[in-house]
Protein backbone atom coordinates (compact mmCIF):
# COMPACT_ATOMS: atom_id res chain seq x y z
CA UNK A 1 0.00 0.00 0.00
CA UNK A 2 1.38 3.50 -0.46
CA UNK A 3 2.65 5.40 2.40
CA UNK A 4 0.44 7.91 4.09
CA UNK A 5 0.58 11.70 3.00
CA UNK A 6 1.48 10.17 -0.87
CA UNK A 7 -0.76 12.61 -2.38
CA UNK A 8 1.77 15.46 -0.74
CA UNK A 9 4.67 13.86 -2.93
CA UNK A 10 4.94 15.14 -6.49
CA UNK A 11 5.35 12.24 -9.59
CA UNK A 12 8.05 10.63 -10.55
CA UNK A 13 8.97 10.68 -14.55
CA UNK A 14 9.20 7.47 -15.48
CA UNK A 15 10.98 7.61 -19.41
CA UNK A 16 10.92 4.38 -21.83
CA UNK A 17 11.55 3.68 -24.83
CA UNK A 18 9.35 0.92 -26.45
CA UNK A 19 5.76 0.33 -26.19
CA UNK A 20 5.97 -2.74 -23.79
CA UNK A 21 8.14 -1.61 -21.91
CA UNK A 22 7.84 -1.01 -18.17
CA UNK A 23 9.31 0.35 -15.22
CA UNK A 24 9.37 -2.97 -13.56
CA UNK A 25 10.56 -3.22 -10.18
CA UNK A 26 11.51 0.32 -9.95
CA UNK A 27 7.62 1.09 -10.47
CA UNK A 28 7.24 -1.28 -8.02
CA UNK A 29 9.08 0.51 -5.23
CA UNK A 30 8.61 4.03 -5.99
CA UNK A 31 5.08 3.42 -5.83
CA UNK A 32 5.22 1.62 -2.88
CA UNK A 33 7.07 4.81 -1.21
CA UNK A 34 3.91 6.79 -2.00
CA UNK A 35 5.11 8.04 -5.58
CA UNK A 36 2.91 8.58 -8.60
CA UNK A 37 4.50 7.69 -12.00
CA UNK A 38 4.39 9.88 -15.13
CA UNK A 39 5.05 7.35 -17.87
CA UNK A 40 6.20 9.06 -21.27
CA UNK A 41 7.67 7.59 -24.35
CA UNK A 42 9.32 10.29 -26.54
CA UNK A 43 10.76 7.62 -28.85
CA UNK A 44 6.51 7.03 -29.51
CA UNK A 45 5.96 10.89 -29.74
CA UNK A 46 5.74 12.06 -26.27
CA UNK A 47 6.75 15.16 -25.04
CA UNK A 48 8.91 15.84 -22.12
CA UNK A 49 8.45 18.68 -19.94
CA UNK A 50 10.43 21.50 -20.00
CA UNK A 51 10.68 21.59 -16.58
CA UNK A 52 10.64 19.44 -13.52
CA UNK A 53 8.98 21.55 -11.41
CA UNK A 54 5.63 19.20 -11.43
CA UNK A 55 7.98 15.90 -10.17
CA UNK A 56 9.92 15.29 -8.11
CA UNK A 57 12.61 13.59 -10.05
CA UNK A 58 13.14 11.32 -13.23
CA UNK A 59 14.02 7.40 -14.25
CA UNK A 60 15.25 6.78 -18.01
CA UNK A 61 15.25 3.23 -18.41
CA UNK A 62 16.80 1.33 -20.94
CA UNK A 63 16.26 0.07 -24.55
CA UNK A 64 17.52 -1.50 -27.87
CA UNK A 65 18.65 1.54 -29.33
CA UNK A 66 22.29 3.45 -28.85
CA UNK A 67 23.01 6.65 -27.53
CA UNK A 68 25.18 7.30 -30.60
CA UNK A 69 22.22 7.36 -32.69
CA UNK A 70 21.06 10.08 -34.78
CA UNK A 71 17.57 9.77 -34.28
CA UNK A 72 15.59 13.03 -33.55
CA UNK A 73 14.25 11.85 -29.86
CA UNK A 74 17.17 10.52 -28.77
CA UNK A 75 19.26 13.61 -29.49
CA UNK A 76 16.48 15.73 -27.94
CA UNK A 77 15.96 13.24 -24.99
CA UNK A 78 19.91 13.51 -24.33
CA UNK A 79 19.58 17.39 -24.44
CA UNK A 80 16.86 16.98 -22.16
CA UNK A 81 18.80 16.14 -19.27
CA UNK A 82 20.46 19.28 -18.83
CA UNK A 83 16.86 19.83 -17.20
CA UNK A 84 17.14 17.60 -13.96
CA UNK A 85 20.79 18.80 -13.44
CA UNK A 86 20.22 22.39 -13.97
CA UNK A 87 17.74 22.22 -11.33
CA UNK A 88 19.15 19.65 -9.19
CA UNK A 89 16.47 17.23 -9.47
CA UNK A 90 17.18 13.55 -8.66
CA UNK A 91 18.11 11.79 -11.77
CA UNK A 92 18.98 7.95 -12.04
CA UNK A 93 19.57 6.80 -15.35
CA UNK A 94 19.56 2.82 -16.15
CA UNK A 95 21.88 1.32 -18.98
CA UNK A 96 20.89 3.40 -22.23
CA UNK A 97 19.41 6.15 -19.45
CA UNK A 98 23.37 6.12 -17.92
CA UNK A 99 24.56 6.26 -21.23
CA UNK A 100 22.71 9.50 -22.45
CA UNK A 101 23.67 11.14 -19.01
CA UNK A 102 27.48 10.13 -19.87
CA UNK A 103 26.41 11.83 -23.48
CA UNK A 104 25.09 14.65 -22.16
CA UNK A 105 28.55 15.38 -19.53
CA UNK A 106 30.48 15.15 -22.66
CA UNK A 107 31.42 11.43 -21.86
CA UNK A 108 32.07 8.80 -24.54
CA UNK A 109 29.34 6.34 -25.41
CA UNK A 110 31.01 3.20 -27.23
CA UNK A 111 31.56 -0.85 -27.89
CA UNK A 112 33.87 -2.94 -25.76
CA UNK A 113 37.12 -2.76 -27.89
CA UNK A 114 36.94 -6.57 -28.43
CA UNK A 115 33.73 -6.75 -29.17
CA UNK A 116 32.75 -7.70 -25.61
CA UNK A 117 29.48 -8.20 -24.17
CA UNK A 118 27.23 -8.00 -20.81
CA UNK A 119 24.47 -10.28 -21.73
CA UNK A 120 23.31 -12.04 -17.94
CA UNK A 121 25.11 -11.75 -14.31
CA UNK A 122 28.16 -10.45 -14.04
CA UNK A 123 30.12 -9.40 -10.54
CA UNK A 124 30.13 -5.84 -9.19
CA UNK A 125 32.75 -4.29 -6.92
CA UNK A 126 31.92 -1.24 -5.31
CA UNK A 127 34.32 1.46 -5.04
CA UNK A 128 35.96 3.20 -1.73
CA UNK A 129 32.92 6.08 -2.34
CA UNK A 130 30.04 3.16 -3.48
CA UNK A 131 30.44 1.39 -0.23
CA UNK A 132 30.38 4.92 1.70
CA UNK A 133 27.25 5.19 0.23
CA UNK A 134 25.46 2.06 0.38
CA UNK A 135 25.54 -1.74 0.42
CA UNK A 136 26.04 -3.56 -3.14
CA UNK A 137 25.11 -6.32 -4.22
CA UNK A 138 27.70 -9.06 -5.74
CA UNK A 139 26.38 -9.81 -8.56
CA UNK A 140 24.02 -7.68 -10.83
CA UNK A 141 21.96 -8.55 -14.16
CA UNK A 142 23.31 -6.80 -17.39
CA UNK A 143 22.42 -6.99 -21.39
CA UNK A 144 24.11 -4.26 -23.35
CA UNK A 145 26.67 -3.98 -25.82
CA UNK A 146 28.42 -0.56 -24.99
CA UNK A 147 29.13 0.84 -22.21
CA UNK A 148 30.00 4.81 -21.38
CA UNK A 149 33.27 6.53 -20.12
CA UNK A 150 33.32 8.51 -16.65
CA UNK A 151 32.42 11.81 -17.28
CA UNK A 152 34.49 14.18 -16.28
CA UNK A 153 33.75 15.68 -12.41
CA UNK A 154 32.02 12.13 -12.00
CA UNK A 155 32.56 9.85 -9.29
CA UNK A 156 32.70 6.51 -9.84
CA UNK A 157 30.68 4.30 -7.67
CA UNK A 158 31.15 0.84 -8.83
CA UNK A 159 32.92 -1.24 -11.58
CA UNK A 160 33.14 -4.21 -13.32
CA UNK A 161 35.89 -6.48 -14.88
CA UNK A 162 34.62 -6.07 -19.13
CA UNK A 163 33.20 -2.68 -18.19
CA UNK A 164 34.64 -1.00 -15.95
CA UNK A 165 32.42 2.47 -15.42
CA UNK A 166 29.44 0.20 -13.47
CA UNK A 167 28.15 2.98 -11.60
CA UNK A 168 28.36 6.87 -11.12
CA UNK A 169 27.28 10.19 -9.25
CA UNK A 170 27.51 13.81 -10.59
CA UNK A 171 27.08 16.33 -8.28
CA UNK A 172 24.24 15.16 -5.60
CA UNK A 173 21.38 14.15 -7.73
CA UNK A 174 22.92 12.46 -10.91
CA UNK A 175 23.02 8.85 -10.96
CA UNK A 176 23.96 6.18 -13.72
CA UNK A 177 23.94 2.47 -13.56
CA UNK A 178 25.18 0.49 -16.70
CA UNK A 179 23.24 -2.83 -15.20
CA UNK A 180 19.21 -3.86 -14.75
CA UNK A 181 18.02 -3.85 -11.31
CA UNK A 182 14.20 -3.10 -12.27
CA UNK A 183 14.02 -6.36 -13.97
CA UNK A 184 11.10 -8.82 -12.29
CA UNK A 185 11.36 -12.31 -12.99
CA UNK A 186 8.34 -12.05 -15.96
CA UNK A 187 10.75 -9.29 -17.34
CA UNK A 188 13.48 -11.48 -17.73
CA UNK A 189 11.56 -14.36 -19.06
CA UNK A 190 10.67 -11.93 -21.69
CA UNK A 191 14.00 -10.48 -22.08
CA UNK A 192 15.38 -14.07 -22.72
CA UNK A 193 12.94 -15.12 -25.30
CA UNK A 194 13.08 -11.71 -27.29
CA UNK A 195 16.77 -11.47 -26.87
CA UNK A 196 17.69 -14.74 -27.55
CA UNK A 197 19.79 -14.56 -30.49
CA UNK A 198 22.10 -12.42 -28.69
CA UNK A 199 23.40 -14.84 -26.83
CA UNK A 200 26.02 -15.74 -29.37
CA UNK A 201 27.35 -12.78 -29.01
CA UNK A 202 31.37 -12.16 -27.15
CA UNK A 203 30.46 -12.48 -23.32
CA UNK A 204 27.38 -13.43 -23.57
CA UNK A 205 25.55 -16.12 -21.55
CA UNK A 206 23.00 -18.59 -22.89
CA UNK A 207 19.39 -17.80 -21.17
CA UNK A 208 19.34 -20.88 -18.44
CA UNK A 209 21.81 -19.02 -16.87
CA UNK A 210 19.42 -16.20 -16.51
CA UNK A 211 17.18 -17.78 -15.03
CA UNK A 212 19.32 -19.75 -13.20
CA UNK A 213 21.40 -16.54 -12.34
CA UNK A 214 17.91 -14.69 -11.10
CA UNK A 215 17.28 -17.25 -8.26
CA UNK A 216 20.79 -16.90 -6.99
CA UNK A 217 21.33 -13.00 -6.98
CA UNK A 218 18.06 -11.33 -7.27
CA UNK A 219 17.00 -10.81 -3.45
CA UNK A 220 20.68 -9.03 -2.68
CA UNK A 221 20.33 -6.57 -6.06
CA UNK A 222 16.40 -6.02 -4.79
CA UNK A 223 17.15 -5.17 -2.20
CA UNK A 224 19.74 -3.08 -3.11
CA UNK A 225 17.71 -0.93 -5.79
CA UNK A 226 14.92 -0.36 -2.96
CA UNK A 227 17.76 0.85 -0.55
CA UNK A 228 19.23 2.93 -3.61
CA UNK A 229 16.10 4.27 -4.88
CA UNK A 230 15.58 5.52 -1.13
CA UNK A 231 19.05 7.60 -0.98
CA UNK A 232 18.02 9.00 -4.21
CA UNK A 233 14.63 10.28 -3.88
CA UNK A 234 14.23 10.46 -0.53
CA UNK A 235 17.64 10.95 1.52
CA UNK A 236 19.73 12.31 -0.94
CA UNK A 237 20.69 15.23 0.74
CA UNK A 238 22.16 13.38 3.39
CA UNK A 239 24.59 12.01 0.93
CA UNK A 240 28.51 13.74 0.81
CA UNK A 241 28.66 15.75 -1.95
CA UNK A 242 30.87 14.69 -4.60
CA UNK A 243 33.85 16.87 -4.76
CA UNK A 244 34.89 17.84 -8.33
CA UNK A 245 38.47 18.78 -9.53
CA UNK A 246 39.94 22.25 -9.49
Amino acid sequence: MPQEGCDTKKPILIILHQERSSAGRVGHILEQKGFRLDIRRPALGDDLPPSLSHHSGTVVFGGPMSANDEEEFVRREIDWLSVPLKENKPYLGICLGAQMLARNLGGKVAPHQEGMTEIGWYPLKATEAGRALIDWPAMVYHFHREGFELPRDAELLATGDTYPNQAFRYGNNAWGIQFHGELTRAMMHRWVVHGAHRFVLPGAQMGKAHLDGHMLHDRPLRTWMENFLELIFLRREEAPKTVKNA
